[in-house]
C-alpha cells in the first residue's frame, strides 16, 4: 500500500469510527444527495482529515490521497475529507492542481463541493493572478453551469484584492442565464464585494439592467 493510500485508508477508518448513523438520513436529505452519509458533521470531518495528514508535506502524497478519497468515495464525508486535504498549506496556490479542483467541480456537481473549491480558486488568484484570470474567463463560458458558478464566486472574501475586470467579465458572460445557482452566485459575488467597495457595486448594478431580479436584490442587500 502506498503512503497516499495509507493516508486515505486512515481517514476512511477514522470517519467510520466517528459516524453517528442517526445523523446520516437528515444530512442526506438536506443535501439532496444520492451518495449516502456516514453521519459525521463537516467540521469534524475536516478535523479528522487534517489530523491524519499532520506532518505530511509531500504534495504528491496529499494530492493522491485526496483523489483516492474523492474517486472511491462511498460516503459524502469522504469527499469532504478530500477537499479538506486540498486546503492544506502544502497544496494551496499550486497551479498544477487546477485540474483536481476542476474534477471536483464537474464530478461533485453540487453547491457544497463547488463552493468549497471556490476558496481554493481564491488561493490560486493570490498566487497566480494572471494565469488564473485567463482560466476563469474560459470557465465563465463553459457548458457546465457549476464550472461557471465557480468562476463567478472565485473572488469571494478577496476584498481590496478583487480584480474588477475579471469579476465584470465572468458576470457579464452569464447575465442571460436563468439557472438559479448562477443568478444566486452573481448576487453573492456582488454582495460580498460591496463590503469592500460599495460604490463599485452600485455602479456595476446601475450599468447592467440585464441583471436578474434575484442577482440585483442580493447585490444591493446591504446597500440600502
Amino acid at each position: 500500500m502506498t503512503s497516499s493510500s495509507r493516508l486515505a485508508a486512515e481517514i476512511r477508518e477514522n470517519l467510520r469510527a466517528a459516524a453517528d448513523p442517526a445523523l446520516a438520513p437528515g444530512q442526506q436529505a438536506y443535501m439532496k444527495s444520492a451518495m449516502p452519509f456516514l453521519g459525521v458533521r463537516v467540521p469534524e470531518t475536516r478535523r479528522l482529515a487534517t489530523q491524519a495528514a499532520r506532518g505530511v508535506a509531500d504534495v504528491d502524497e496529499l494530492r493522491e490521497a485526496a483523489l483516492d478519497l474523492w474517486r472511491e468515495a462511498e460516503y459524502r464525508e469522504e469527499r469532504y475529507a478530500a477537499q479538506a486535504l486540498m486546503a492544506l498549506r502544502p497544496l494551496r496556490g499550486l497551479l498544477d492542481l487546477l485540474d483536481v479542483h476542476e474534477e471536483m467541480i464537474r464530478t461533485g456537481a453540487w453547491w457544497d463541493h463547488v463552493d468549497e473549491v471556490a476558496h481554493r480558486l481564491a488561493d490560486l488568484l493570490d498566487a497566480h493572478p494572471d494565469e488564473l484570470a485567463v482560466e476563469l474567463r474560459v470557465w465563465a463560458d463553459d457548458e457546465d453551469f457549476w464550472i461557471r458558478r465557480a468562476a463567478i464566486i472565485a473572488q469571494l472574501q478577496r476584498k481590496d484584492r478583487v480584480d474588477h475586470a475579471l469579476l465584470s467579465d465572468v458576470i457579464e458572460a452569464n447575465l442571460g442565464d436563468g439557472e438559479f445557482f448562477i443568478r444566486k452566485a452573481i448576487g453573492w459575488a456582488l454582495r460580498d464585494h460591496a463590503r469592500a467597495d460599495p460604490d463599485w457595486v452600485r455602479a456595476f448594478v446601475d450599468a447592467h439592467p440585464g441583471l436578474s431580479p434575484l442577482s440585483r436584490r442580493e447585490a444591493l442587500k446591504h446597500l440600502g
